[in-house]
């Protein structure tokens, strides 16, 4: 049942409760491990299409995908790669943080964006470099705050992010817009200088495989949108 189908119907007040259940657990461990989540307010419907893209516009239509979600969260993103699965794929979701992957668990079952793949989609509480490399992927989308890391674990974790994809596979990440240039302002200098160390690790990332940015305004805050391709 859709949300434009009545109002006094089931499915667009559960869908409303989940929602505002699911920010305000993003916001109670965000404000304790902002390192980790990067933001304080999950991503928005418009950035989860965006992070689907290669997803929903696969190069051999019907042709099934294995599919994995890096920081997982709450689930946000997860809506758009759900939106954009068909039958026959596959996806892992991977939450260090148990209490998002907990709540996340429960989503499978009980929220009806993510109970249709429920049988197809798999929680792992735990860090994405944990998954080992016994499994490769087709698209790869990584919710990690890379701007909060240290530039040789963003490098680490983009290099094994390729180790896992399959060859011609589709790597999507996202950050923020405008963070750098506030914290010119704003951050202590170490802090800044590391940020900006992680973003030529990112770039030079960028340069070599990407295929197409985005921006994305309709989020909070802003963000932009990043897609790598694995060479053939």
């Amino acid at each position: 049942m859709s949300e434009t189908h009545s109002s006094t119907g089931p499915y667009p007040a559960l869908r409303l409760d989940e929602r505002l259940r699911d920010t305000g657990l993003f916001l109670s461990q965000a404000l304790r491990t902002f390192k980790a989540t990067g933001s304080v307010v999950p991503s928005s419907a418009a950035l989860a299409r965006a992070m689907a893209e290669h997803v929903r516009e696969r190069p051999i239509p019907g042709q099934p995908l294995r599919i994995l979600e890096a920081g997982a969260g709450t689930g946000a993103i997860t809506r758009g790669l759900a939106d954009a699965m068909i039958p026959g794929d596959t996806a892992d979701l991977v939450e260090s943080n148990a209490e998002f992957a907990g709540h996340l668990s429960e989503l499978l079952t009980t929220d009806p964006d993510l109970a249709r793949i429920s049988d197809r989609a798999t929680v792992h509480a735990k860090l994405v470099g944990e998954m080992g490399t016994d499994r490769t992927y087709d698209v790869i989308a990584s919710g990690l705050p890379f701007a909060n890391f240290d530039a040789e674990d963003v490098e680490e974790i983009l290099e094994y992010y390729f180790r896992i994809l399959e060859p011609g596979g589709y790597l999507s990440f996202y950050g923020y817009l405008y963070t750098k240039g506030v914290k010119a302002v704003i951050a202590r200098r170490e802090d800044y200088l590391r940020q900006a160390r992680t973003s030529w690790v990112v770039q030079d990332w960028i340069d070599r495989y990407g295929i197409r940015s985005e921006r994305v305004f309709a989020n909070v805050p802003p963000a932009f949108v990043h897609h790598l391709r694995k060479p053939a």
